[in-house]
C-alpha cells in the first residue's frame, strides 16, 4: 500500500502510523483467514464424489467487506469455499462459515465492549458515532439503532443470568453489598444489590445482581430467596457492612451462616462518630484490632482501644463493642483467607470503576437499561478475579473443618468430606 505522506506526517486517510496499523491488521486478519480456509479444505481432501473431484475447494472471494477494528476500519476479502457435501439429516448443502469473521460479522467484541462503557459514562447512543468515528475511520456499525439493539441483547442476558440454576455452585463464602451507582435510575433510593461468592474450588464469582430499595431487609430478602429457589445452598459465611437489611433478611433465609462484618466499613462509620483530631489515631487502633496475629491479640487491642476511646467518645466505642463476634469471625477460618473475608473488597474494587464512570452521568433512563449494562461490565470484570489464597482450603471449610489461630485444628470425618463433595 502506498501513501501520499504529507510534511506534518499525515496522510489522506489520517496519520501515517495509524495506516501502517490498519495495513497490518488487513494483512494479519487476512493471513488468519487464509490459513483457516486452507485447513478446512485440507481436512476434507479425502472426500471426493463419483469422478474423484474434490467435494471441498477453495473458489474465489467474497465481495470486499469492511469491519470495524480497534485498529480501525479495515477491508477484507474472505475466501470462498465450494462445498458440494450434502447434510444427510436436513438434505441440504454444508456451507463452510469462518469462526474468525463470521458473514454476519461487521465490528470486532472489542468494539462491542466499549459500548457499555460510553454508555455508562453518561455519552447518548446518538453520540457513539461522532465520538468513535474520530477513532476508528469509520462510523459502521455503530448507529444509534445497533446500540439500542445491543442494549437490548444485554437486558436479555442479564435476564437469563438471573434465571440461572444455581443447585450445580456451591458458594462457601459470600459478599454482599448495596452499590449506589446513581445512573440513569428512575428513583434516587434505588440501588445495585450485589451477591458475589466463592466456590469450593477457590474461584470468585458473580451470583446475583438486582435493583433493590435503600437495602431494605425485604429488597435483599426477595433476593435471597430467589437465590434459594434456584437451588443456592447456605454459605458458612457471609461478609457485609452494617446495613441492618442485609443481615435481617440473612438471619431469615440462611440462619446457618455465619455473620463477618466489612472492617472498611466499620472504620469508616466509627471514624464519623470521631472529631478530625482524633480520627488518625483511632484509625491506627482499629487497624492494628483487624489485622491482630490472632482472635486473643485482638481482643486486647479492642480492650485498649476502649480504655483509651470510652471516656470522651462513648458512642464510637460502642461500634466495635456490640460487634464483635461479627467482627472477628474470620479468624475461625484458615489464616490465607483472613484477608479475603475481613471486607467486602471484592465488591469495592470492582465497582470503583463503574462508580468513576457513572459520577458525571445526568438523566433519568431505565432502570432495567442501567442494570444490563453494568451487568456486562462486571461480566467481562470477571474473567479477571483470581481465586482466593489457598483455595484448596476452601472444600475443607464447607466439609466443616476446624481452624484454630487460622491453622487447620480437625480435618472432617471422611463422611462429611464425601457428602461435601
Amino acid at each position: 500500500m502506498l501513501s501520499v505522506v504529507n510534511a506534518d506526517g499525515t496522510t489522506e486517510t489520517g496519520s501515517l502510523i495509524d495506516d501502517i496499523v490498519r495495513e497490518g491488521a488487513r494483512r494479519m486478519l487476512a493471513a488468519a483467514l487464509e490459513t483457516e480456509v486452507d485447513a478446512y479444505v485440507a481436512e476434507l481432501a479425502d472426500q471426493r464424489d463419483e469422478h474423484g473431484r474434490r467435494l471441498a475447494v477453495h473458489n474465489g472471494y467474497h465481495q470486499p467487506r469492511k469491519v470495524t477494528t480497534a485498529a480501525g476500519e479495515v477491508e477484507v476479502n474472505v475466501p470462498r469455499v465450494n462445498d458440494k457435501r450434502v447434510d444427510e439429516t436436513t438434505g441440504e448443502r454444508r456451507r463452510f462459515s469462518s469462526a474468525i469473521l463470521p458473514p454476519w460479522c461487521r465490528k470486532s467484541p472489542k468494539i462491542s465492549e466499549v459500548l457499555p462503557l460510553l454508555y455508562l459514562h453518561g455519552l447518548s447512543s446518538g453520540d457513539f458515532v461522532p465520538a468513535l468515528e474520530q477513532f476508528l475511520g469509520s462510523s459502521a456499525g455503530l448507529s444509534p439503532t445497533t446500540v439500542t439493539r445491543l442494549t437490548a441483547q444485554w437486558q436479555a442476558d442479564h435476564r437469563a443470568f438471573g434465571e440461572r440454576d444455581l443447585s450445580a455452585a456451591d458458594y462457601v463464602y459470600v459478599w454482599a453489598d448495596g452499590i449506589h451507582l446513581r445512573i440513569r435510575l428512575r428513583e434516587a433510593k434505588l440501588c445495585v444489590l450485589v451477591l458475589m461468592g466463592v466456590r469450593t474450588d477457590g474461584t470468585k464469582e458473580l451470583i446475583a445482581m438486582a435493583d433493590g430499595y435503600r437495602e431494605s431487609a425485604d429488597s435483599w430478602a426477595d433476593l435471597l430467596r430467589d437465590c434459594v429457589r434456584r437451588g443456592m445452598r447456605a454459605p458458612v459465611l457471609a461478609v457485609g457492612d452494617g446495613a441492618l437489611g442485609f443481615w435481617k433478611a440473612l438471619a431469615e433465609v440462611f440462619p446457618e451462616a455465619r455473620h463477618q462484618r466489612c472492617w472498611v466499613h466499620k472504620i469508616a462509620n466509627v471514624a464519623n462518630a470521631l472529631p478530625k483530631s482524633a480520627q488518625p489515631g483511632a484509625k491506627k487502633a482499629l487497624q492494628e484490632i483487624c489485622n491482630a496475629e490472632d482472635r486473643e491479640h485482638a481482643v486486647k487491642a479492642i480492650t485498649a482501644f476502649a480504655k483509651t476511646y470510652s471516656a470522651k467518645f462513648p458512642k464510637a466505642v460502642k461500634k466495635i463493642t456490640d460487634d464483635v463476634d461479627e467482627l472477628l469471625a474470620f479468624y475461625d477460618f484458615p489464616a490465607e483467607h483472613w484477608i479475603h473475608l475481613r471486607t467486602t473488597n471484592p465488591i469495592e474494587s470492582t465497582f470503583a470503576t463503574v462508580r468513576l464512570r457513572t459520577k458525571v452521568t445526568r438523566g433519568a433512563g431505565s432502570a432495567a437499561a442501567a442494570l444490563a449494562v453494568v451487568f456486562k461490565l462486571v461480566e467481562s470484570a470477571q474473567a479477571r478475579w483470581r481465586a482466593v489464597n489457598a483455595s484448596h482450603l476452601v472444600a475443607l471449610v464447607r466439609a466443616g473443618a476446624r481452624f484454630e489461630r487460622g491453622q487447620l485444628a480437625e480435618r472432617p470425618s471422611s463422611q462429611a468430606a464425601f457428602t461435601a463433595a
